[in-house]
């Protein structure tokens, strides 16, 4: 089904950049040709195995956005994080590092609602992946048995990445868990091999928008060297446990120009 996918996707950018010169890319029809290649890419999304989906009570008792849910107030929380993210790169898709300040701040609570909200538009998909060594927890959350994972991938240069990629549970929304805790074993986000697996899973499908959940910014390295493959960082901020040197240490750390934003979480979270 992977490849079905993106040989339809590969099919609807061909036809949309089939004309020559300027008029082609921005005359009369530019906007015809781009209501047309977002159908294009709806129909192919539409046709990825997603596999087993959780229920709106599995969904519910994770608090994990869905259609329908009893709390749409939270679910149009997401939403519109959703949209000031895409004002930010209004053409072709992004990946985003979600980290907190402190630790059990509510990242992956806020990392994986916001995949799942991404995922709600039929013309888009999303990709989660646990990049947290220590504490690893997405696999859990979604109740995942993984056979690989990230760190599995980065150890083993035979390995292709279809090998650690899962389905959520969620439509249009894939995972991709961290595997099997490891312990001291940071060297593995400045490797080459993980340059280019963000590289290749943020250019292998133009619709797929990366985030990526991280540790804590105060316990761990991964999260400076892990903002440096993604264009942005969205950070959390748990309500009444940060102070105000904490936080401008984690903005400075950051740095304006990835600062996507900055989310108050006073949800309870999964840490």
């Amino acid at each position: 089904m992977t490849s079905k996918l993106e040989n339809a996707l590969q099919r609807a950018r061909d036809e949309g950049h089939g004309g020559k010169g300027p008029e082609a890319e921005f005359g009369p029809g530019h906007g015809n040709r781009a209501l047309r290649r977002r159908e294009d890419h709806r129909r192919a999304i539409a046709s990825m195995d997603e596999g087993p989906l959780h229920t709106a009570e599995f969904l519910d008792e994770r608090r994990i956005i869905h259609p329908g849910m009893n709390q749409p107030e939270v679910a149009n929380r997401f939403r519109e994080l959703r949209t000031r993210l895409f004002e930010l790169r209004p053409t072709g898709n992004f990946s985003l590092l979600v980290t907190s300040v402190v630790p059990s701040g509510g990242a992956t609570f806020t990392g994986l609602n916001l995949a799942a909200a991404i995922a709600l538009d039929q013309s888009r998909t999303s990709l989660m992946i646990d990049a947290n060594l220590g504490e690893p927890r997405l696999q859990e959350i979604l109740d995942l048995r993984p056979e690989l994972g990230l760190a599995d991938y980065l150890e083993d240069d035979t390995l292709d990445i279809a090998r650690i990629l899962y389905t959520s549970g969620i439509p249009r929304l894939r995972v991709i868990p961290m595997g099997r805790r490891r312990e001291g074993a940071a060297e593995f986000f400045t490797t080459v091999r993980m340059h280019r697996f963000m590289e290749d899973v943020q250019s292998r499908y133009p619709d797929r928008y990366v985030v990526v959940d991280a540790p804590a910014l105060s316990e761990s390295a991964d999260a400076r060297i892990l903002a440096d493959l993604c264009d942005y960082v969205l950070l959390v901020v748990p309500y009444g446990r940060v102070t105000r040197p904490q936080m401008e240490h984690a903005v400075a750390s950051i740095g304006q120009d990835r600062l996507a934003g900055v989310v108050m979480n006073d949800e309870p979270t999964w840490d």
